[in-house]
């Protein structure tokens, strides 16, 4: 659940920049949004968890 948290919290302040600075509209947000929606109640759903998972666990392994 930690995960799926911040990974909404970054996506969702990846849309607000986008939409503050590169003229992302009010609507293509709205669409993205939904479409996240409706994908998460799909068959494809737990394999882009995983793949997900395994970017964050790949990251979170880099030592600087």
């Amino acid at each position: 659940m930690v995960f799926s948290m911040s990974g909404v919290i970054i996506l969702g302040v990846v849309v607000f920049l986008f939409f503050r600075k590169d003229g992302l509209k009010g609507s293509h947000a709205t669409v993205t949004t939904l479409f996240g929606f409706y994908l998460a109640s799909t068959g494809i759903a737990p394999s882009i968890k995983a793949g997900g998972e395994s970017l964050a666990s790949l990251l979170g392994g880099i030592k600087f």
